[in-house]
């Protein structure tokens, strides 16, 4: 699956992991499933810190979820991550795996800080450009928020879904199970429309620095 350039490339980056990563794969008797099990042994043949099991018990097939021990993470990828996504996988292992995200302190201590029971479902292609964004910050806040749960989903696998859901244009986003946000979103952006209370923390802030 991986050229031996992309190997090394990902074996460098995997050094910076600092705990374990588990990658819980529920696979089925498909083609692509066969691919993604290759994909994630090759992954963990990289790093002493990954382990790869492969009794998920999740619906949707195939699949594979991300966590780390002694760490509640619920982030999941259900079909390929290849193409842009690729890189959406090598950071949501980086940050199961304890290594920093680049986002401000400010911006993290707000995702930790969200209320409520956030269960989030994204619908990309293997060829969309803005999907990788969307992918990237739902998973960083299922990784530092035990209230938020992220799968991303290739569409073009579960096609079943996305006729049901009339998704017309990738990246779809949906949070309990309703249409939240289509196209490009930073994680600013997304928390915005989440967390009502931003507004009062803002206000609360600037009240400070005037005392």
């Amino acid at each position: 699956m991986l050229d031996s350039n992309l190997k090394s490339q990902l074996k460098s980056y995997l050094e910076r992991l600092t705990r374990p990563v588990v990658i819980v794969a529920s696979p089925n008797d498909t083609p692509k499933s066969a691919e993604m099990m290759e994909l994630l042994a090759e992954i963990a043949e990289l790093s002493d810190k990954i382990a790869v099991q492969a009794d998920g018990a999740a619906e949707r097939r195939p699949s594979f979820a991300l966590t780390s021990p002694g760490h509640d993470i619920s982030l999941s990828f259900a079909g390929l991550p290849m193409g842009h996504e690729f890189t959406s996988l090598v950071l949501a292992l980086l940050h199961s795996g304890g290594h920093p995200p680049k986002v401000e302190d400010a911006v993290l201590d707000q995702v930790k800080a969200l209320d409520g029971d956030f269960h989030f479902e994204t619908y990309f292609s293997l060829s969309c450009q803005n999907c990788p964004d969307v992918v990237q910050a739902l998973n960083i806040m299922a990784v530092f928020n035990p209230n938020v749960t992220h799968t991303a989903i290739d569409g073009s696998l579960f096609k079943a879904e996305v006729d049901e859901r009339q998704v017309m244009a990738v990246p779809s986003v949906y949070l309990n199970g309703e249409p939240f946000a289509q196209g490009r979103q930073e994680l600013e952006q997304i928390l915005a429309k989440l967390d009502t209370n931003a507004g009062a923390r803002m206000a609360e802030a600037i009240a400070e620095k005037d005392e």
